[in-house]
């Protein structure tokens, strides 16, 4: 595996920071904390309001003066100091008091796949202002296939999908290491905006910041499939005149919008499989692909890789909570590094 396994055994917690939420897990204690990524300040003071989820409630409901921020997107820590306020406030003081008192405290941060320097040092400082010694770097498509029960040891490719807030991550595994991979910036989020967009442009409505990020919103029943309801009504605000107002929306229509931001996921998964030899695409054919990340409960969009790849497609048990559970197991000694005896020389 491409990250130590020993260092790992010697870190005291693990943090997933995501664009749509923070997860801690403390070794021994279990997954702790599962808020949403961001914080609300006062503009005037510069005090910190709420964090997580009271803090995503205040989205679009707040005076002049209080605005809601996020400090990660994409998986990349992009306001250092807001990052660490958040982190301190969501740990509490309970939590922080019995990591301190861990002499030399080690932590484990997921960045994404092919981040640069700059992100990874953004992690790293991150958890360090936060009072550790040691900052291990875990591949967050690593630690979704340990998560998720994939054999990420075996000479067996397995193929994982990451569908995140902000971005979707396709990559082959093969004998612990990434064979080949792909980030493509598309995720939930750039999802949600073509719905928006859509009902703005066709219904002349605006929904509200949060009615639309439970995607089932517009895609009840099957969900991307053509055997879901032809029509659904929908709540929202006329652009012109301001007032609430209900349209009657085509289904067909809104799974069209969406299909345009998927293309590029379809496209980066094609480009996966053309540059990963042939004997591992041999064996996705048995393995299928394994869908993880909170976007990947979007319904119907296993049915559509299936369909656009032709090989098996499955959504993990707990796709968005994947990646910490499997930073969790390495912590906790639970993965077998992979020995590889050298072959005596013939004399």
């Amino acid at each position: 595996m491409t990250v130590s396994l020993e260092n790992l055994r010697r870190c005291h917690i693990a943090v997933d920071m995501g664009a749509a939420r923070t997860r801690v897990f403390v070794k021994g204690a279990g997954l702790l904390v599962d808020e949403p990524s961001c914080a609300a300040i006062n503009t005037r003071t510069g005090s910190l309001i709420a964090v997580g989820t009271l803090a995503e409630q205040m989205t679009g409901r707040t005076p002049d003066y209080i605005r809601v921020v996020r400090p990660v997107t994409g998986g990349t820590v992009i306001d250092i100091e807001m990052a660490q306020r958040m982190l301190r406030h969501l740990l509490g003081d309970k939590l922080r008091r019995q990591l301190r008192r861990k002499p030399r405290l080690r932590a484990a941060a997921s960045t994404p796949h092919d981040s640069d320097p700059l992100a990874q040092r953004a992690a790293i400082e991150t958890l360090v202002g936060l009072g550790a010694s040691r900052v291990e770097l875990v591949d967050t498509v690593i630690a979704a296939a340990v998560g998720c029960g994939l054999p990420v040891e075996d000479a067996t490719a397995t193929m994982i999908i990451m569908c995140g807030a902000a971005t979707t991550q396709v990559a082959v595994l093969s004998l612990g290491s990434i064979v080949t991979a792909q980030r493509i910036p598309v995720g939930g989020n750039a999802i949600d905006q073509a719905v928006i967009q859509h009902l703005r442009h066709h219904h002349e409505l605006v929904l509200p910041s949060q009615s639309v990020r439970p995607i089932q919103l517009a895609l009840s029943g099957d969900g991307l499939t053509a055997e879901g309801p032809t029509s659904m009504e929908i709540h929202g605000r006329d652009v012109a005149t301001g007032v609430a107002r209900s349209v009657k929306v085509d289904t067909a229509a809104v799974r069209e919008a969406i299909y345009t931001p998927l293309t590029a996921v379809k496209d980066g998964i094609g480009r996966v499989l053309r540059v990963c030899p042939p004997d591992l695409v041999a064996d996705l054919a048995d393995t299928g692909i394994k869908m993880v990340g909170g976007s990947a409960l979007l319904p119907g969009l296993d049915a559509m890789l299936r369909e656009a790849t032709g090989m098996p497609v499955a959504i993990a048990d707990r796709p968005d909570l994947c990646t910490i559970l499997g930073m969790g197991t390495m912590l906790e000694g639970r993965v077998q590094p992979l020995v590889l005896d050298p072959l005596a020389e013939a004399h």
